[in-house]
């Protein structure tokens, strides 16, 4: 009986290897069912954290900013200021510092069968809209509790949810490849996440910001989907920079693509270095 040979081409053609993406997509699901699974597994309170962490947080930068710095809030409670800045940033912070991790933490499927590696990251991007679906309830509840209810921009919140996930979609493919050559990189989103959280305007309004600085201000990509959120949300009340919207939306897609690149140039030797 003739021996038959399986030839794996990790560096398929384009074409070729987004139809491997959509044959594989049962496998999709089942990393972020087990992701799911595995996130609350074991813990005492489970989706409770979800609760308590926005609303601490929230609390938190309310206090600092909204009663001892004073500084403004658009005319709206301060606590729906901050938390309409969470929804965005929480996922986007969730979302990197789980795909970054992805690679390593699926080290063992890599290396015995071959499917797109890219699955491994992009579903544990889509796994951080859990918690961003727990947060909007959150925030629903908040709203009626001012009795601050939304108009028609509310329809516009998936736009800027897409907004979000282009730039951490790009650098989550970075990072979790080169945490795989690089192992050094693990400290490295951890500090981003800090430093991103104070220069993002999750804690204030992109209004305290000088007119003359807005543009580079806007380098940023979180500025535009924050302010976008809270324009969405707050029926308006916080005034969106259009220019500042294009330029995140650029930079946004511009992190995508090399992300894409820098994943499929790398996906050949993952299962060899890991």
């Amino acid at each position: 009986m003739a021996q038959q040979e399986l030839l794996i081409e990790p560096n398929r053609p384009v074409l070729h290897y987004w139809r491997d993406v959509w044959r594989y997509r049962e496998l999709f699901w089942f990393l972020v069912w087990r992701d799911i699974l595995v996130r609350y597994k074991q813990t005492v309170i489970g989706v409770a954290w979800s609760v308590i962490r926005p609303l601490a947080t929230m609390l938190a930068f309310t206090v600092v900013f909204g009663l001892l710095a004073k500084l403004p809030s658009e005319g709206v409670p301060y606590p729906l200021l901050v938390f309409a800045a969470m929804l965005p940033w929480n996922f986007c912070a969730n979302a990197l510092s789980e795909s970054s991790g992805s690679l390593i933490g699926n080290a063992n499927l890599l290396t015995k069968v071959y499917f797109p590696r890219i699955i491994i990251p992009v579903s544990s991007i889509i796994v951080s809209l859990i918690d961003f679906a727990i947060s909007l309830i959150i925030m629903a509840c908040i709203m009626m509790w001012y009795g601050y209810l939304p108009d028609w921009r509310i329809v516009t919140v998936p736009i800027f949810l897409m907004l979000a996930f282009l730039p951490v979609a790009g650098a989550g493919l970075w990072f979790s490849a080169l945490n795989v050559k690089y192992r050094d990189f693990r400290y490295v989103v951890p500090f981003m996440l800090q430093f991103g959280l104070y220069v993002s305007p999750v804690g204030f309004a992109s209004s305290i910001v000088p007119e003359k600085w807005r543009l580079l201000y806007a380098l940023n990509p979180m500025v535009g989907v924050i302010d976008g959120f809270r324009w969405a949300l707050l029926n308006g009340s916080v005034e969106l920079h259009w220019l500042g919207i294009v330029l995140s939306t650029v930079l946004s897609l511009l992190l995508l693509v090399s992300g894409l690149w820098f994943f499929r140039r790398t996906e050949r030797i993952l299962a060899d270095v890991i």
